[in-house]
């Protein structure tokens, strides 16, 4: 196969941008009117544009024009510029290949305790920071740490089975099983029931944390 086979066609590119930026407006729109608890029959008095148009444009379906953006913005009270910013916004993602997840040490690792960092993005416009890790403990030991950090914690368990701490209680997880819960209490691994035990990890915790 050749390489002409993946090369996207840029007409189509184009179109998808220019519909990515007709949605983007028109959640903006949308957004500012709610903000102003405006109804649609309300904002299309106060600008003079049809209920349908302004349906249209706030599910993104058509381009509105500079004369009908400027129009919006006066009513809405908002500068022209507001209508884009969620659009010229950079969005981050991290791919992580197979066997090349960021070893790291977090308090209480030890050995036969292997935590892999699978991507992390810091400042944000979600305001929350998510933190994903692959958790493998291959070896017993007699004493476990328990973490208390601010968010929430999702497991997931791949293989093994643990015995989880949360609090005062205990939870016997298996393969498939998920456990979610607040990440303030005390929680870790209480006894590994199975060897090898592997699991997801994944951490939110807002971003002033």
């Amino acid at each position: 196969m050749t390489d002409t086979a993946f090369r996207q066609d840029p007409h189509k590119v184009r179109d998808r941008r220019e519909k990515n930026l007709e949605v983007a407006i028109g959640r903006e729109v949308r957004a500012f009117r709610h903000q102003q608890d405006m109804t649609v029959a309300e904002l299309s008095e106060k600008t003079g544009l049809s209920m349908g148009m302004l349906s249209k444009i706030e599910n993104g379906n058509i381009s509105p024009s500079l004369n009908t953006l400027q129009v919006l913005a006066g009513a809405l009270s908002v500068p022209l510029t507001a209508f884009f910013r969620r659009f010229e916004e950079r969005r981050e993602a991290v791919h992580v290949k197979n066997g090349e997840a960021v070893e790291i040490h977090r308090a209480g690792t030890r050995a036969g305790h292997q935590y892999n960092l699978l991507g992390h993005i810091g400042s944000n416009s979600s305001g929350v920071v998510v933190e994903p890790y692959l958790i493998t403990l291959s070896e017993t030991s007699d004493v476990f740490p328990t973490f208390q950090h601010d968010g929430i914690e999702l497991l997931y368990m791949l293989e093994g089975e643990v015995r989880y701490r949360h609090g005062d209680r205990l939870y016997d997880l298996a393969p498939g099983d998920s456990f979610f819960f607040d990440a303030d209490a005390p929680h870790g691994p209480e006894e590994l029931t199975r060897l090898p035990a592997r699991f997801l990890s994944i951490i939110a915790y807002p971003q002033s944390s």
